[in-house]
């Protein structure tokens, strides 16, 4: 009798040793279902199950290669650049397998006129959806937009600056 209380104490423990959150003294030991369907559950425990959402959503980890965002761009380029091709894979793969949908949102620097930024902006845009649409994103799934120079990150006249501003952002449906 005492070895299985003994026993139950170190399974209980070590099983409150792995939680990420903490355990209170007064509660019960409980096993948090970390799968995709706790984001529908709500109630009492609504915040453990956001906390559980966070950490199963890979567009929110900061570990992930899907929490990155944004493709930079050379000036006046609108060739997806080698170091941004994993990234785009990245989305391209999980759009493929979760039938979310995306807005890729073209951006620019302030040189040139407004409506050539709009225009390579959009450009920007395009050649994003298209790599991902190659890599096995539905072309459905991806809608693109312009914002030209309007959305800029840094408004300082110098090419650091500038290249911050050169860039097409992926926005997932319901994040805007």
């Amino acid at each position: 009798m005492m070895k299985r209380i003994v026993l139950s104490s170190l399974l209980i423990a070590g099983l409150a040793a792995c939680s990420s959150t903490p355990v209170k003294e007064t509660e019960a030991v409980k096993v948090e279902d970390k799968s995709a369907t706790s984001a529908t559950k709500s109630g009492p425990d609504s915040k453990s199950v956001t906390q559980s959402t966070v950490a199963v959503n890979p567009l929110k980890d900061p570990g992930s290669i899907l929490s990155k965002r944004n493709v930079f761009f050379d000036f006046d380029e609108y060739v997806v650049k080698d170091e941004f091709k994993p990234l785009v894979q990245a989305h391209a793969k999980y759009l493929g397998q979760n039938g979310s949908k995306v807005t890729v949102l073209g951006n620019t620097d302030e040189r040139g006129s407004r409506e050539y930024n709009l225009a390579l902006g959009q450009r920007r845009a395009d050649a994003v959806k298209k790599a991902m649409t190659i890599l096995g994103a539905n072309d459905k799934q991806i809608e693109t937009v312009s914002y030209g120079e309007e959305k800029a990150k840094c408004a300082q006249a110098e090419e650091s600056c500038w290249a911050q501003n050169r860039r097409a952002d992926l926005v997932y449906q319901g994040e805007q």
